[in-house]
């Protein structure tokens, strides 16, 4: 591996330890432009390299305090059904396409993260939310991350990215989880949607396997660093961050597919 591709994979694994996604979208432009790999195989090798990174990186969360087990399931096992019906989708959809979907739905998930919270409510209702929020115990929580496990499911497969972007927002807007607890919990989720997505490409596309390990190992070490510094930001500047993060890849996404039109 060159110099550059060994600093996209620790870049790969920072992103992931501290914003629970953001993987993918370094992986894939260094496997196809640092390391010469093909669209197709850059995408189902960019899945199979942050499965195995966010696997080991929840970890760490889950040791932390940070990743809650009911909905990971409930995301989890909705969103396999998804990410593996979009990902056989996304075998036959042009490139440019998936990530010019991809780089709009990060610009709605930017905006929504940068949105004031909600007005103060009453402390019957705020204690009410917060108890829900701690457990995601209500059939209403649970039914919507079930309903956005499909959802960003089948765009994760389609696009062929972790789905952290979409996972993240989700988990905190809509599920109302803590900003930290929501990263630890989506890079579980990540893990379990990256394997289904990968396995929806194998057989389909040449998959390189040795040239994944090293970057897996070099992704790894970064995710450890990545992962120290994030218990010393705070949640508040974590959304921030990550919303800017957001905004500027999609722009840089978009940008390049319209270059790409034009040429």
């Amino acid at each position: 591996m060159t110099l550059s591709a060994i600093l996209a994979g620790l870049a790969t694994g920072i992103m992931l330890g501290i914003f629970g996604s953001g993987g993918s979208i370094i992986t894939t432009p260094a496997l196809l432009y640092l390391l010469d790999v093909a669209p197709k195989s850059a995408i189902a090798m960019s899945l199979g390299i942050v499965a195995v990174t966010a696997t080991l990186t929840a970890l760490q969360h889950w040791r932390a305090g940070n990743v809650n087990g009911k909905v990971t399931l409930v995301f989890g096992i909705f969103g396999i059904v998804g990410t593996y019906a979009g990902a056989r989708l996304g075998v036959i959809t042009p490139v440019v396409l998936q990530l010019s979907i991809f780089a709009l739905v990060m610009y709605a998930a930017a905006w929504k993260m940068f949105r004031p919270a909600n007005p103060p409510r009453s402390a019957g209702a705020a204690a009410v939310d917060l108890a829900d929020a701690e457990g995601c115990t209500s059939k209403r929580c649970l039914s919507h991350v079930a309903m956005h496990g499909i959802v960003v499911g089948a765009l994760t497969g389609l696009v062929g990215v972790g789905g952290g972007f979409l996972i993240v927002p989700a988990l905190v807007i809509l599920s109302r989880l803590p900003m930290k607890q929501a990263i630890g919990t989506s890079l579980a989720i990540v893990a379990v949607k990256s394997y289904a997505g990968f396995g929806g490409y194998v057989g389909d596309v040449p998959i390189d396997y040795n040239l994944m390990a090293v970057f897996i190992v070099v992704a790894v070490i970064g995710s450890v660093i990545g992962t120290r510094l994030a218990r010393r930001v705070s949640g508040d500047v974590l959304k921030k961050g990550f919303a800017v993060f957001l905004t500027l890849v999609a722009t840089y996404i978009l940008a390049n597919q319209i270059l790409a039109l034009s040429t």
